[in-house]
């Protein structure tokens, strides 16, 4: 599948469309034997559901992708029923798991943004771009995207994995953080390191980004050599941080996650520096 993304403020509900309907944080798929799929439906009334907002998406395979939001308790349809994003990992076709996220990072914008933030009047779909617009003040805003960093840091052939405290058991991963104002991802990468386990960094290389609708952070991947330091976990966000070697690796995240692919790439090359 290839998933093309565009704006529309308008859009015909009667063509054959995939629909991304989420109550609270949760989607609705449609389940039978070979699995679970995404709606393909000719209009959202074909469904006991009622939508309090709908927003266009792009196209995939010839077919507009619609997402929408309907009450916390709504009725759930015969043969459908509602899942969190992530354990749909693996379950849907990857596009049209990320097609997924990004829905539900523009059905959240648009839930959120029904206010001007400087003076609280009503706002409107901009006509010619995904934004809203101020009818009084004139203030325009965007779907919100939060840079975060997250970094694979390697000494000799072992990785920095830490234990956070909202880790559920005794899971570990890389280090990650959120961009602050001002501030270069570099930048970031060092402070966010330094003050949740306490060691400097050198050699920092990109290494991939992926977007985490969860709720609408950009994670942006680099990997690093340790430059110096003793492992100090701060106590407030990270529990414990060690070096581990590729073959003593405690729990880790699960593919999904850009995460994963820090330590897999770590893992497949054996704990080398990166070049």
């Amino acid at each position: 599948m290839a998933f093309i993304s565009s704006y529309q403020q308008g859009f015909d509900e009667r063509e054959p469309s995939w629909w991304f309907v989420f109550s609270g944080t949760k989607l609705l798929v449609q389940r039978s034997d070979q699995g679970v799929r995404i709606p393909l439906l000719k209009g959202l009334d074909t469904l006991p559901l009622e939508a309090l907002r709908k927003q266009y998406l792009g196209t995939m395979n010839g077919h507009s992708c619609l997402s929408a939001e309907c009450e916390a308790n709504v009725q759930i349809p015969e043969g459908m029923g509602f899942q969190g994003l992530r354990k749909l990992y693996g379950a849907l076709d990857e596009e049209m798991f990320w097609v997924a996220g990004r829905a539900f990072q523009i059905m959240d914008w648009d839930r959120t943004h029904q206010y001007c933030g400087k003076c609280g009047t009503p706002t409107k779909d901009k006509a010619d771009e995904r934004a809203k617009i101020c009818p009084a003040c004139g203030v325009v805003s965007f779907p919100r995207m939060s840079p975060a960093i997250i970094v694979a840091v390697v000494r000799d052939k072992t990785i920095l994995l830490a234990h956070a405290a909202r880790f559920p058991g005794a899971m570990y991963s890389v280090l990650a953080g959120f961009v602050e104002p001002g501030e270069s991802l570099e930048e970031c990468v060092r402070r966010e390191v330094k003050e949740e386990a306490g060691v400097d960094l050198k050699n920092i290389r990109y290494f991939g980004s992926q977007p985490w609708p969860f709720p609408n952070s950009l994670m942006i991947g680099f990997t690093a050599e340790y430059a110096g330091g003793e492992i100090t976990a701060d106590q407030k966000e990270i529990v414990d941080a060690r070096w581990f070697s590729a073959k003593d690796l405690p729990l880790i995240p699960d593919k999904v996650s850009i995460a994963r692919k820090l330590i897999d790439w770590f893992v497949e090359s054996d704990g080398p520096r990166p070049q």
